[in-house]
């Protein structure tokens, strides 16, 4: 178990106490995170042993989670997906229900991974934000800004990087960057601690957007060590 900052003192971090407050509200200040912190009722280890055996990522829909053969306690926590997964849905997201056995790796990493096991920002066009809650299984891991590099930003990769690009440190190498998303991708600095996401946690974290308030949340996907159960996650 890693030594996690814990989030009372993550400063990026503001806690809300229920729904209307997690969504309501802009950027400022610094806060990149918003989370309602919660203590969750119902069987979820119960709805993961009841699905289908399968590999990578499983998109749940309502039909198959209503169909499980369960016991009260599972179908509490179906029905707590589900109502987390219908209040996104009335906020005009498209929301996704999950179980997670793995997600793709690099198949060639190169210089730098892109996959979602690598601390990163996600980002949009324009001002934009990523919905977030894990219900079972390993939560997902964040890096408190002043704690991480941007992997481009480092000498050495960025040397690499121009050497596979071929040219200059211009325009066209900036476009590269931001093409092969290199640009959204963090190493922590040496003595960080991460912070964990938390289980039952409902989260809205910011993106990277031109003209964004606050820096994005760096964070990123737990490793899917042997022997470590799925992971049911709810992500818009």
């Amino acid at each position: 178990m890693p030594n996690l900052v814990p989030l009372e003192e993550n400063k990026r971090i503001q806690r809300v106490p229920d729904f209307s407050q997690l969504i309501s509200g802009e950027w400022r200040d610094g806060i990149n995170a918003r989370c309602w912190p919660r203590a969750l009722v119902g069987d979820f280890a119960e709805v993961v042993a009841a699905l289908e055996p399968g590999e990578g990522i499983t998109t749940l829909t309502e039909s198959s989670l209503l169909g499980l053969n369960l016991t009260p306690a599972g179908k509490m926590a179906v029905e707590l997906m589900l109502g987390d997964y219908r209040l996104l849905q009335q906020l005009g997201r498209d929301p996704e229900l999950n179980c997670i056995r793995s997600y793709p790796r690099d198949d060639d990493p190169e210089v730098i991974a892109t996959d979602v096991y690598s601390y990163h920002a996600d980002s949009a066009p324009t001002a934009a934000d990523t919905f977030l809650c894990t219900y079972h299984g390993a939560p997902s891991e964040g890096l408190r800004n002043e704690d991480a590099l941007r992997k481009i930003d480092d000498p050495a990769l960025r040397k690499e990087l121009l050497s596979r690009f071929g040219g200059d440190d211009n325009e066209d190498f900036h476009h590269f960057l931001k093409e092969s998303c290199y640009d959204l991708h963090y190493a922590p600095l040496p003595h960080t601690r991460p912070w964990s996401f938390g289980i039952g946690n409902f989260w809205r974290i910011c993106c990277d957007f031109p003209q964004s308030p606050v820096p994005p949340c760096i964070h990123r996907a737990p490793d899917n060590l042997p022997g470590d159960p799925p992971r049911l996650l709810l992500i818009a």
